[in-house]
């Protein structure tokens, strides 16, 4: 069953835990991949949280709507100027909105916050349903980092600051990565912990296959760059036929 561990506390201070999110170089280049997409039509965020993308997303002119499963979050997106936003509290994997979208996206990793199997072949059912024919579902996802691990070692170090470390474990036989994040936030020092289940490129087009939708392009990040087998993250574009 889906839960979020994205509470007021975080909610409050999201720009603030994770500013690399925010940076104009990580975020415009997102911005402008997906409005090229959207083009004239509507955008679905599998996802919403805060607003990070969709609200200069809208600002494209592209008309955002979105699902997000903690409250604190969508209440915080209000709170920063998008009240225009329409927005369902629940899971996207399974909620429904009455309409269809010329775009669907889920971005940074999101989908791994779905533990199971099952849950994430529903996310693209979902977003099939959810797509007009020619449509879009858009995937940006990490590549899990066993390749870095020596033999014997589960943990991989992904952050290192001053006032934030964050590392991986990894349980190979569960498909499971458990993030844990220690911060420094005004003088206390604040932990938070995520279970994850990472999948791999090749999974995720099988998904895509079952849920009736086809490739269209992958690339190693939002200008567009080759993906490779030295790419940390892909983007993965899927479509709707016929």
């Amino acid at each position: 069953m889906a839960e979020t561990r994205f509470d007021a506390w975080i909610a409050r201070r999201y720009s603030r835990l994770w500013p690399e999110l925010f940076d104009p170089a990580v975020l415009d280049p997102a911005v402008d991949f997906l409005s090229d997409l959207a083009g004239a039509g509507p955008a679905l965020e599998f996802g919403i949280g805060t607003g990070r993308v969709a609200l200069p997303l809208s600002q494209r002119g592209v008309r955002v709507q979105g699902i997000e499963l903690s409250a604190a979050m969508v209440a915080q997106l209000k709170e920063d100027g998008g009240s225009a936003i329409d927005v369902v509290i629940g899971d996207f994997a399974t909620v429904r909105i009455s309409q269809t979208f010329t775009l669907v996206y889920l971005l940074r990793n999101t989908i791994t916050n779905l533990t199971t199997h099952d849950e994430q072949v529903e996310v693209f059912c979902n977003a099939a349903v959810h797509l007009e024919p020619g449509g879009a579902f858009v995937i940006e996802n990490y590549i899990p980092a066993l390749q870095h691990l020596p033999p014997g070692d589960k943990t991989h170090v992904f952050a290192a600051a001053p006032d934030h470390v964050a590392f991986e474990e990894y349980d190979i036989a569960a498909q499971i990565a458990v993030s844990h994040h220690y911060w420094v936030v005004d003088g206390e020092l604040k932990t938070f912990s995520s279970p994850h289940r990472y999948l791999w490129p090749s999974e995720l087009d099988l998904m895509a296959r079952l849920a009736g939708l086809t490739l269209r392009a992958r690339w190693g990040d939002f200008h567009r760059a080759p993906f490779t087998s030295e790419s940390g993250s892909h983007i993965s574009v899927w479509e709707k036929v016929g």
